[in-house]
């Protein structure tokens, strides 16, 4: 990348505002001393910058209103967004938009639901995402790092990149047995090649257990 990118990359910093979810530096000197300390250098840094400012475009795009009350990050291609919004399908699309932006590596998802179906809901959606993390992370067939996981009222949204259509059906698979499942939908794209639409894969009714008893 020649100095002129760097520099148009950084001057897209400071016209950015300042209010905007991804928290961007003040100014091009703060963010060429960063860059220049950091693991990568300046070609990380002017990555990691491009990559906030195209996600905070999709955001944007698809709803300022909410996605004002996130918080972007960006490490070396990885992404954590935080933050709080209302709807649950807002929380998926703000992860999902952020895959499909060229460069990501990882995003982690820790934004949080102001409502959503109560205690047991929520407890019940955040076992599923742990036993599906946690079956990836141990499965030596499967490059969990670069799976995101969002369970919402029993529906299981896979994000990221696969190394390959049969990893995929693996991971697929393996979110279709755990109980309480009540379908899997993957946003997933295989490498190198561009973001999909969706792919759903429903659980049949005597593969979904129910949350609550009678």
């Amino acid at each position: 990348m020649t100095v002129k990118k760097y520099l148009l990359l950084f001057c897209i910093m400071i016209f950015l505002p300042s209010c905007s979810p991804v928290g961007f530096a003040a100014g091009a000197g703060a963010a060429l001393g960063i860059g220049a300390a950091r693991e990568g250098g300046l070609p990380s840094t002017a990555s990691d910058i491009r990559i906030k400012a195209r996600i905070s475009d999709l955001w944007f795009k698809y709803d300022l209103k909410t996605f004002t009350k996130l918080n972007l990050t960006v490490n070396q291609g990885r992404v954590l967004i935080t933050g709080v919004v209302q709807n649950p399908d807002h929380r998926v699309e703000a992860v999902r938009l952020a895959w499909q932006v060229e460069g990501v590596q990882q995003v982690i998802n820790e934004v949080r639901l102001a409502e959503g179906d109560g205690l047991p809901g929520y407890v019940r959606d955040q076992w599923i995402t742990t036993r599906l993390r946690t079956a990836l992370t141990f499965d030596k067939h499967v490059q969990s790092i670069n799976y995101s996981i969002d369970t919402v009222q029993g529906i299981v949204y896979l994000m990221g990149i696969s190394q390959n259509q049969t990893e995929l059906n693996r991971v697929i698979d393996v979110a279709r047995t755990i109980p309480h499942v009540k379908q899997v939908i993957s946003y997933v794209k295989q490498a190198g090649e561009p973001p999909p639409g969706s792919a759903v894969a429903p659980v049949t009714k005597e593969e979904t257990t129910p949350w609550l008893q009678p």
